[in-house]
């Protein structure tokens, strides 16, 4: 049980406050109701080239890691399809450090033409290094654009290609940040060494003379139900073939999301889960095999990901999924199976309550979602799944007709 108290400063900025004293530290999050579904089609990239230009400097301070470093503290970022998440966990006497720093990023950020063009460079090298340079890097440039024909998962975080990021200017990034960063879109959140009012003091003293901002509501394209299969092979410079299998799934915020959940851990989490077992321990016919879901805030994706083991052709891996997928639709997913994975998510969810970053996110994410209580109740929607909810899905959903294949092949010698 995490316990915590939430309130919304006049600007709009919602502040979570999670005490716990058996901490010397406070983990501080910021996170913006901003990713890349955000950006349009013909300009992606935006809401990761942001993650960078945060750090970039702001009115009153030049470098952000300095005085954060010289506060005993340190500190990351990252983005998704959904949010993007910045974090900072110190010694709970210098909390107002970070608190100083995230305010004045917030509202005074300096996207000067040298900083645009500085953090634009580091943005095309990592896409350079991580996605152009690495083997199977791409993947996701194909599985997004085949799986997605409307909704703005069509691209991956980093951009669709590198020149959307090349063409970005000055003025897209000033017109990002007045529409997205300021206290309306964001929460604060705490968990550490700081009592409540403590927190909402600090909280109102150093943001709330940041200005509120009108939202406009966001609505994004919906796909249409997928009505036939659909594939696609890529060639590249990789050491083995390798198949990813996606299927559409619900979105976060739908009953559905616990079940895909669940069942993604019964056929691929674990040395003991169906597919891994079966396939790439007892008789090999895998080298690699994971099962999980993408999690986002909208239409989600559920994905069966691997690669043939030697003397094994991608035909047979193909053949292989879908063999057991029929099995399973056959003879369904076996209690003591699922009441296995609900223990090992218990231990898990436990586990991750020891720490308070991990705390301060998940407050932040869930209030992001549109309920905060689910820090606390999402565990009662995973025990109430029973082994039909999950038979049900693999009847109705895993179907070839509701499939996405991409195929990634070496180039010919």
């Amino acid at each position: 049980m995490v316990p915590y108290s939430e309130k919304t400063l006049a600007n709009g900025l919602k502040v979570i406050c999670n005490y716990d004293p058996t901490s010397p530290l406070v983990a501080v999050n910021t996170l913006y109701k901003v990713g890349s579904r955000d950006e349009r089609a013909t300009k992606t990239g935006l809401a990761h080239l942001f993650e960078h230009l945060m750090f970039s400097g702001s009115k009153n301070i030049e470098d952000f890691d300095t005085p954060l470093q010289a506060a005993g503290g340190e500190n990351n970022a990252f983005t998704n399809c959904d949010i993007t998440n910045y974090y900072d966990i110190l010694p709970a006497e210098n909390i107002e450090t970070a608190l100083w720093l995230e305010s004045d990023r917030m509202g005074f950020l300096d996207l000067s033409e040298e900083n645009v063009r500085v953090q634009k460079k580091v943005v095309l090298e990592e896409f350079l290094e991580t996605c152009l340079n690495r083997p199977y890097g791409d993947l996701w440039h194909h599985v997004s654009d085949l799986c997605y024909t409307k909704y703005p998962y069509k691209w991956p975080t980093i951009g669709f290609n590198p020149d959307h990021i090349s063409d970005i200017k000055r003025s897209d990034c000033l017109a990002f940040y007045d529409t997205f960063y300021h206290p309306s879109n964001a929460s604060l959140t705490f968990s550490g060494n700081i009592e409540d009012h403590k927190a909402f003091e600090l909280a109102d003293k150093w943001f709330s003379d940041l200005k509120a901002k009108e939202i406009n509501p966001r609505v994004y394209p919906n796909d249409e139900r997928q009505q036939s299969a659909r594939s696609k092979i890529v060639y590249g410079q990789v050491p083995t073939p390798s198949i990813l299998i996606a299927f559409p799934m619900a979105d976060r915020s739908h009953s559905d999301y616990y079940r895909y959940d669940l069942l993604s851990d019964i056929w691929g989490y674990g040395k003991t889960a169906t597919f891994y077992k079966k396939y790439v321990l007892d008789e090999p016919k895998f080298s690699s095999l994971s099962i999980y879901i993408s999690g986002t805030q909208g239409p989600g994706l559920f994905i069966i990901e691997g690669k043939p083991a030697p003397g094994v052709t991608i035909e047979e891996c193909k053949d292989i999924i879908w063999s057991e997928i029929h099995d399973q639709r056959e003879k369904g997913i076996a209690g003591y199976d699922l009441e296995k994975v609900k223990n090992s998510l218990l231990s898990h969810m436990a586990f991750s309550e020891t720490s308070i970053l991990n705390k301060a996110m998940s407050l932040a994410y869930f209030d992001s979602i549109g309920d905060t209580a689910l820090i606390n109740d999402q565990m009662n929607a995973y025990m109430a799944v029973t082994a039909e909810d999950l038979n049900r899905i693999i009847r109705e959903k895993f179907t070839l007709d509701q499939s996405n294949e991409v195929i990634y092949l070496p180039l010919e010698k």
